[in-house]
């Protein structure tokens, strides 16, 4: 599914990643888990293709870092969704534009689009607010829309950057069951957090990484 193998990320003279090696497996649900500035978005900027390492590999279900064309990337990315910790919804479109626009952009049919967006929004809970505009969400709503486009293309992973960490525990509860939900469908995740709280609750692997390194 996803190997980092060895990888170095360095930028002028400073060095992002150090020696990174982490797998996701088919179906598994991994915690990335360290505090900010420690590397976790430059690990999943890797495995999204938006960084390349500078030493090492990363492999992508069959795509390498190695050999891949920058033609194929976009190819990768439908199948691999990104949530951000900010949302970025687009703000001068509804709910529905918001999450119909990750199918437009690959071709989709109307009618095609109709049909997934209003099964995705009823999964996560956000049907019922299809029209409404993101300024008029709350937060945990906002991320609710977020993880419906990234689920859209029915990626076989997800990766999510710090996602709860806007959220109030209550709400960040609920969106990790979510996410609980979505792994039990068979997609693959990878959530990275600061929250070691929220890992506790679970059972699943951790990955923890410091100083741009993985540590345990």
């Amino acid at each position: 599914m996803v190997r980092v193998y060895n990888a170095y990320l360095r930028k002028g003279d400073s060095e992002i990643l150090r020696d990174i090696n982490l797998r996701v497996d088919r179906g598994e649900f991994v915690f990335l888990v360290g505090p900010s500035g420690a590397g976790k978005t430059s690990v999943l900027r890797l495995i999204h293709f938006d960084e390349f390492p500078t030493e090492g590999r990363v492999v992508v279900g069959d795509r390498d870092s190695a050999s891949i064309r920058p033609s194929q990337i976009p190819y990768v990315r439908r199948k691999v969704g990104f949530i951000f910790q900010d949302f970025k919804l687009l703000r001068d479109r509804n709910v529905f534009q918001n999450v119909a626009f990750a199918l437009e952009v690959t071709g989709a049919r109307w009618g095609t689009i109709r049909k997934k967006v209003t099964e995705t929004l009823a999964a996560v809970g956000m049907g019922h607010k299809r029209n409404a505009m993101p300024d008029q969400l709350s937060g945990g709503e906002q991320q609710r829309v977020a993880i419906a486009r990234a689920l859209v293309n029915d990626p076989f992973l997800i990766l999510a950057d710090e996602p709860t960490g806007n959220l109030d525990p209550a709400t960040s509860q609920a969106t990790l069951d979510l996410f609980q939900r979505i792994n039990f469908r068979g997609t693959s995740i990878l959530f990275a957090t600061h929250k070691v709280e929220l890992v506790q609750t679970m059972s699943s692997r951790v990955a923890a990484i410091e100083d741009g390194t993985i540590v345990s």
